[in-house]
């Protein structure tokens, strides 16, 4: 559910919400802004090359662009390409052999496969689950790692999974961080799920393997742990490191990092009270430096590699503020080179001082245009729970905020259901969009979200309708008791797992809100449990399938926490996104809902995306996306007609 664009009517909409003449964010812009990206850090570690790509929105196509810059700043050039500046990660360190992900088609699926004489037959034939994955129905084809000579082109290569049916890179997201090279290039090591049909849809037991070149022989490294290993990564001493969670079926464990010392396997981060998003080895070898979500941002860290009998220290936070780190390219020097973003501000290449935490802005990829457009103010505003404990939420207002006056108020429910609602930069749910409408934003770090402890995090498996969403009502209740809230335009919007809680909150929310919009929000647990393609999420967070009559836990959620069972109190209007293509909540959700809504007469709209997933890609659909979110929401919260 995890492993996510806003529009406003330009002067008019400037005009009816008070904010003034000045330049404020428009959907256009949004969608047009440049997205970068690290290629990495050159080999003589002196340059960062990275590309920055952006969407024409009259052609509706993405290009892109290849710049160098000083790890230090300055020197910016442009690149035609990027030749040797980077070394290849799939070529071998001696240089002989190459890594290639290729197709293999390895089962009969469709019915031309079978019959050869229905060549304009459309249809699939299963008879295992694991059909579809995402947006993708399976066709028999599995993608597999190839070792090719790095010199010769006609080199058909070595298939290292040996025509099984797994797929590495892993599907959906999986890239070529599942597979890399051992130092002395005898060996291989590949990130895999060796699980077919229903065993693969319930577990998510993926392992790193090793493959020799010279015996052909394959080794699971991981084989005594269950639940997730992935990323593996060597130090600059040959010293293997990797990510791992330990339960199957968990897909939101806490992710910790693993050393294989002579001495053992060591979890570096087992007595951390937080979950590592990713990590890299320091160039000495002596440090691990990663980042992870902590009190509602996401910031880096390091921690010391044990040598010996010396146990584990404790990890030391390198950056701190109102921003998150969101990613860690290399290390030049006393310095990482890293991703940085907040909620006023999309992702750009920065420098972090490891010693002192100052960071230093690299890319300039959107400097130009933000120059020319009124900020949010962002305040960590902390709320008490119903049951005593201080969340933290994010408040974010309109540019140019008067105290004096009131403003719609919107309650944003994230998704995941254990995704950071950190310092982020969405180009759909974005904050620095809807403030520019003219509406606060509050986004609560409800229960369920990492970065506030393990406890907080796993609260919300199997107890869905529960805490966390009283964890939501306290959240806007609290901001809703300052003056500058119109408690009589409120309005309650999420995707995913946020739009299941606008689902459940519609029928339980006491007249609070004047508005909601669902995008891909579960709507019947019961047909969710159905059709979904990752079973192990609903296995585990929900406890199991409705059928099974002796979990309680089940039984609770299908029957207390399951929107559909109380459409009847339903009594504001909804707006309801639905993708075609998405099958990790597919389209029947959308449409019940829908239909539900119709059929009791609640003023409703079905924005429906044929050709969209769970999220929305295309520049020209996003862009209607943002025009019907807030036409929708002047309907109803500012009663425009």
């Amino acid at each position: 559910m995890k492993k996510i664009l806003i529009f406003i009517l330009c002067n008019i909409c400037i005009l009816t919400f008070g904010i003034g003449q000045s330049k404020v964010m428009t959907p256009e812009q949004l969608i047009e802004l440049n997205r970068v990206s690290a290629v990495g850090l050159s080999n003589d570690g002196e340059q960062v090359i990275y590309q920055t790509s952006t969407f024409d929105l009259k052609t509706n196509e993405r290009s892109s662009k290849t710049f160098s810059v000083s790890v230090n700043g300055g020197d910016l050039k442009s690149l035609d390409e990027v030749g040797k500046l980077v070394k290849d990660k799939n070529v071998s360190p001696d240089g002989k052999w190459k890594l290639t992900a290729k197709e293999v088609k390895l089962q009969k699926v469709s019915g031309t496969d079978h019959y050869n004489d229905v060549p304009s037959s459309n249809v699939f034939i299963y008879d295992q689950l694991n059909y579809r994955h995402w947006d993708t129905w399976e066709d028999g084809s599995y993608s597999h790692i190839f070792i090719q000579s790095a010199t010769d082109a006609l080199d058909s290569g070595i298939d290292l999974m040996a025509g099984k049916p797994f797929d590495c890179p892993q599907k959906p997201f999986g890239g070529d961080e599942d597979y890399i090279w051992s130092p002395d290039s005898k060996k291989v090591l590949y990130v895999t799920k060796k699980l077919a049909g229903t065993e693969y849809a319930v577990s998510t037991n993926s392992d790193i393997y090793e493959y020799d070149i010279e015996t052909r022989q394959t080794t699971n490294l991981t084989e005594g742990n269950k639940g997730y290993d992935t990323h593996p990564a060597f130090s600059s001493t040959g010293t293997l490191a990797w990510l791992q969670m330990k339960r199957d079926g968990y897909e939101s464990d806490k992710n910790d990092i693993i050393v294989r010392l002579p001495e053992g396997d060591v979890n570096l981060t087992k007595d951390w009270d937080g979950t590592v998003n990713g990590f890299i080895w320091s160039a000495d070898a002596s440090k691990i430096y990663f980042n992870a979500p902590v009190g509602g941002t996401v910031h880096a860290f390091q921690i010391d590699v044990p040598v010996g009998t010396q146990t584990n220290s404790k990890p030391k936070q390198i950056s701190a503020g109102q921003f998150d780190v969101n990613g860690i390219i290399g290390q030049s020097g006393n310095h990482l080179i890293v991703y940085r973003c907040d909620m006023n501000h999309a992702t750009e290449i920065y420098n972090l001082n490891i010693e002192t935490g100052e960071m230093k802005q690299l890319s300039e990829a959107n400097n130009e245009i933000y120059e020319d457009i009124k900020m949010s103010r962002i305040d960590k505003r902390m709320v008490k729970t119903t049951d005593g404990k201080d969340m933290v939420t994010w408040v974010i207002y309109p540019p140019d905020f008067d105290p004096s006056k009131k403003y719609p108020t919107l309650l944003y429910c994230q998704g995941g259901p254990q995704g950071a609602l950190s310092q982020f930069y969405s180009f759909r749910w974005n904050f620095q969009l809807m403030a520019a409408n003219g509406y606060i934003v509050v986004a609560p770090n409800r229960r369920g979200m990492p970065g506030h402890g393990v406890e907080w995090n796993e609260q919300i498996s199997k107890d869905y309708g529960g805490q966390n969403m009283e964890d939501y009502l306290s959240a806007i209740d609290d901001v809703a008791k300052e003056s500058y809230v119109d408690k009589d335009r409120l309005g309650c919007v999420g995707a995913s797992y946020g739009g299941y809680s606008v689902f459940y909150l519609a029928s339980r929310h006491e007249g609070r809100f004047k508005s909601f919009i669902s995008h891909d929000g579960i709507f019947n647990w019961r047909s969710m449990y159905g059709t979904t393609e990752e079973l192990f999420f609903v296995n585990w967070d929900l406890g199991g399938a409705y059928w099974d009559k002796e979990n309680a836990a089940a039984q609770k959620t299908y029957a207390e926490f399951n929107p559909v069972n109380f459409v009847d109190k339903w009594d504001s209007p909804i707006m309801i996104i639905q993708g075609g293509k998405d099958f990790r909540v597919p389209i029947g959700q959308g449409l019940e809902a829908f239909q539900a809504a119709q059929l009791r007469g609640i003023k409703s709209k079905l924005l429906f995306f044929p050709e969209e997933n769970h999220w929305v890609l295309s520049a020209q659909n996003s862009l209607v996306w943002q025009r019907e979110f807030f036409k929708w929401l002047g309907e109803t919260v500012m009663n425009r007609s």
